[in-house]
């Protein structure tokens, strides 16, 4: 390769997009990981909230 060629691939942008989502999926899973409990907890809480009023009906 030419050092033009390189050069036009260093700038080619067309697979920027996709380099983002997947760096942004990783953060994502990355934080649900480090928070799982948490989320658990939350999560937990929130269906016995649901179960408690619709047994009240």
């Amino acid at each position: 390769m030419e050092l033009r060629d390189w050069n036009d691939l260093l700038r080619d942008e067309d697979g920027m997009g996709t380099v983002e989502i997947i760096l942004i999926i990783v953060v994502l899973v990355g934080l649900v990981i480090i928070f799982r409990t948490q989320i658990t907890g939350i999560v937990n809480s929130l269906f016995k909230k649901i179960t408690n009023r619709t047994d009240d009906f």
